[in-house]
């Protein structure tokens, strides 16, 4: 059996300026046939840039674009093996299901049969076939996305890009439909490539992840290397939550470091090896989950560990969130799985506590590069 390509599509120092200012600026990457690609970054990043030169709506500054192959740099979007599915839906309000989903087909002048066959193709793939005679406004915002998705794909494109596909739904429809987009995706095999500023949108949808700030990636791979072994601070902080702890290094060995923090009020470790060098600044990390909270004393002597009074905690549900206030001062954040069914807290306001993880979950960050 062949092996995916791993460059089907290909940027090579892609930059866009608009006068003075730089988009984005001097980006690589390759995306893989059959990949769900997310390039995941706040406002003003440049990732809608970025999408819209893969569309061919704008013009790369600098740079070269591939798509299976074939250097598509300079071609005109309606020349690409791509389609766009765009934030607003942008269905025809004139048009019903069937004929928004055709329109592509029959702009081409494809035979009618052969639209026909497609259009119920599409209705059965995004399950809207009972609706298919519907006005968009007789349809729920999950409905529309459907069938914009739908329009996208009959004229089955290489590419598909696809830009905040569900900042419009509300959190539980956006979950349900995150895993219709899955299946989809995997269904037809089409390369999916999707901006978003959504964090667990991005880790939910995607098999690799591009966390782009200021025109650049700073980091590139599968959501749970993103997560667990952030490349600098701002990756860090961007993905999920954390909490950060600033010290001098006083120990390095292979086995990993160890700093004097005065916001924990103690020693901090962390393993695996590390670019520090011993009486140097350091920040070791931890997110919240990884995080033990207890009445007790750890028993185990190597955690970290650190006493500290709850300053205020939610209730969520399927989780419990604690701001433990140290006594440097500093709030930390804890999350508790809520495992047993109860209406007691195991842990109130006020109360005196300890919190403790283990040296494997500290993360050392690095500045910002």
């Amino acid at each position: 059996m062949s092996q995916p390509d791993p460059s089907f599509i290909r940027l090579q120092g892609i930059s866009k300026h608009f006068g003075d200012f730089v988009a984005v600026d001097n980006v690589d990457l390759d995306i893989g046939r059959g990949e769900l690609f997310s390039i995941l970054g706040g406002s003003g990043c440049g990732k809608t840039t970025l999408l819209r030169m893969l569309a061919g709506f704008e013009t790369p500054t600098a740079g070269r674009i591939e798509i299976d192959g074939v250097d598509v740099t300079t071609v005109p979007p309606y020349e690409r093996p791509v389609n766009m599915m765009f934030q607003s839906y942008a269905v025809f309000p004139h048009m019903s299901v069937e004929k928004n989903i055709a329109y592509g087909l029959r702009k081409e002048r494809a035979p009618a049969a052969q639209i026909a066959k497609r259009v119920d193709e599409m209705l059965e793939l995004v399950q809207l076939a009972d609706f298919r005679r519907r006005k968009p406004v007789q349809l729920s915002g999950g409905q529309q996305q459907r069938v914009a998705l739908a329009r996208a794909l009959i004229k089955r494109p290489k590419v598909l890009l696809l830009d905040e596909p569900l900042a419009a739904l509300d959190k539980k429809l956006r979950e349900h439909t995150q895993f219709e987009l899955m299946n989809i995706q995997d269904e037809l095999g089409i390369t999916f490539v999707v901006v978003t500023h959504d964090q667990e949108e991005a880790m939910t949808l995607s098999s690799r992840i591009a966390v782009m700030h200021k025109g650049r990636f700073l980091q590139v791979g599968k959501p749970k290397e993103i997560y667990e072994y952030p490349c600098n601070r701002f990756v860090a902080d961007f993905i999920g939550t954390i909490n950060t702890f600033e010290g001098t290094v006083t120990a390095v060995d292979d086995d990993g470091i160890a700093i004097e923090s005065t916001d924990a009020g103690t020693s901090i470790t962390a393993l695996g090896q590390h670019d520090v060098a011993v009486g140097k600044p350091a920040c070791i990390a931890v997110r919240p989950e990884k995080v033990f909270i207890g009445r007790d004393e750890p028993s185990d002597s190597s955690d970290i560990r650190m006493r500290g009074v709850v300053d205020d905690l939610a209730y969520l549900g399927n989780l419990s969130l604690y701001r433990v206030r140290l006594a440097s001062g500093k709030i930390i954040l804890v999350s508790q799985q809520n495992r047993q069914r109860s209406a007691e807290r195991y842990v109130e306001w006020e109360d005196e506590i300890w919190v403790s993880w283990r040296p494997r979950s500290s993360i050392v960050l690095v500045e910002d590069r």
